[in-house]
């Protein structure tokens, strides 16, 4: 009697009219939140990387490491709130302060779980979202605050739609295999040109800066949001995850999309601080 053969089960893929929805009201969200009134951006950020944070610490249990969760999301909003008020310096001393919160909270805590790796994963959680995203607050606080974060934006959206154009349709080379199988050569030297080009135009309007600049801030970008993929791609398949989050339809988490963006940050605020500093 021949047996029936199993039937194959299928990964679903991404739900495509939820995904444009979700992007529509971020968008929507952001744009509305920097020209209307900065520190209602401010708050959109604290949101966003206390989501991700959250994320991020019940992705971890997986791997028994437990994040002391209400000393990172308050250190989170004091991180932010300092880079956007007080500028990096008091970024970075905020950044302390959350650590030590952070080593305290865990230390008093008391579980029997090894102290010493939840408190290096509590660091490595601090400067992975908060401390990087200030970066964006640095941004904003600039007097032509809004046209930099959304040239910002638009930089990294720019990498990753031609990153994954060219990747969809040319990619034959995969870059890195073993830790994120869809990205490609060919999709890279999409996210170059889609970026640089990007970079150049939009320095030229919101700045009226040397095109030279864009092509830099385009380099720069790409560089970083690919490592900020990798980095994240890395993180996943340690933890075997597909996504990090459900909180954005279609999208998977908030970490998802803040993966490249909090790598970029840096990049961008060095860039335009050096090429075009504001005034």
């Amino acid at each position: 009697m021949t047996q029936l053969a199993a039937p194959r089960t299928t990964s679903p893929g991404r739900d495509l009219p939820a995904a444009v929805a979700v992007g529509v009201v971020l968008l929507g969200a952001v744009a509305a939140s920097l020209f209307i009134r900065k520190e209602a951006f401010v708050v959109l950020a604290v949101l966003a990387v206390g989501a991700a944070t959250w994320e991020l610490a019940q992705a971890l249990t997986r791997r028994s490491i437990h994040l002391p969760l209400l000393p990172l999301l308050v250190g989170a909003a004091g991180i932010l709130v300092s880079a956007y008020t007080a500028g990096p310096e008091a970024q970075f001393v905020a950044f302390l302060l959350t650590v030590g919160g952070a080593v305290v909270w865990r230390v008093l805590d008391g579980s029997g779980e090894p102290a010493l790796r939840d408190v290096t994963a509590a660091t490595f959680a601090a400067a992975y979202l908060p401390f990087l995203g200030g970066f964006v607050m640095l941004l904003l606080a600039e007097p032509d605050g809004p046209a930099r974060v959304v040239m910002f934006i638009l930089l990294a959206v720019a990498c990753d739609t031609g990153g994954y154009v060219v990747g969809t349709l040319l990619g034959r080379h995969p870059m890195a295999p073993t830790v994120s199988p869809k990205k490609s050569w060919e999709g890279l030297l999409g996210s170059i040109v889609l970026a640089s080009v990007v970079g150049v135009v939009g320095v030229q309007i919101a700045f009226e800066g040397d095109p030279l600049v864009g092509v830099l801030l385009g380099l720069g970008t790409v560089v970083s949001a690919t490592l900020g993929d990798l980095a994240e791609s890395m993180l996943k398949r340690d933890l075997e995850l597909k996504d990090m989050g459900r909180l954005l339809p279609g999208h998977g988490g908030v970490l998802d999309r803040l993966d490249s963006l909090v790598l970029t940050a840096p990049t961008v605020w060095v860039l335009l601080t050096v090429l075009l500093p504001a005034g």
